[in-house]
């Protein structure tokens, strides 16, 4: 491997083994948090019960990029009460991750019908009643940072293969 390949961490260079061994680690926990998540937004909606919620607030927020232009978030805060407690929430889908737009039309899209003021219907796991939800829609969000995670196993067990 050339030197500049290597993996630096607090400054001190790791072998391509070491290094390599350490991407597997990292890569393994990034995959596993994204198939954690996946699956608990899956459980949330077969497991959603309805209630009635409350619009506080809607915006779209501009979100920079470092590949250039912003990136768009769609922003819905919402009141709602569960088994006789009040909760607030802002979670349009079941992930714990934020959908990002391309553009601010886009964004303003996903929240179309949701208007301060306006009863909707929300969605809560009775396991996370907290954490009430919008839209009964998967995201891929998770699945991408499970792929990252399983592209991070890749390239540190090619660092492993070679070093040895």
């Amino acid at each position: 491997m050339s030197p500049d390949t290597n993996i630096t961490l607090g400054g001190k260079e790791l072998d391509p083994v070491r290094g390599g061994l350490l991407m597997i680690v990292v890569g393994i926990a990034v995959a596993g948090f994204g198939v954690y998540d996946y699956t608990q937004q899956s459980d949330a909606i077969s497991n959603a019960v309805t209630v009635n919620a409350t619009i506080t607030e809607t915006s779209v927020e501009s979100v920079p990029q470092r590949r250039g232009g912003p990136d768009y978030r769609p922003e819905v805060t919402f009141d709602y009460r569960y088994e006789g407690n009040s909760y607030t929430s802002s979670n349009l889908y079941p992930t714990s991750f934020s959908s990002n737009y391309d553009t601010e039309s886009a964004a303003q899209s996903a929240i179309e019908g949701y208007e301060a003021g306006d009863t909707v219907t929300a969605y809560v796991n009775p396991d996370s009643p907290g954490s009430a939800f919008l839209k009964q829609k998967k995201s891929n969000g998770p699945l991408k940072i499970a792929a990252i995670g399983g592209l991070l196993v890749l390239i540190g067990g090619v660092s492993v293969l070679r070093g040895s």
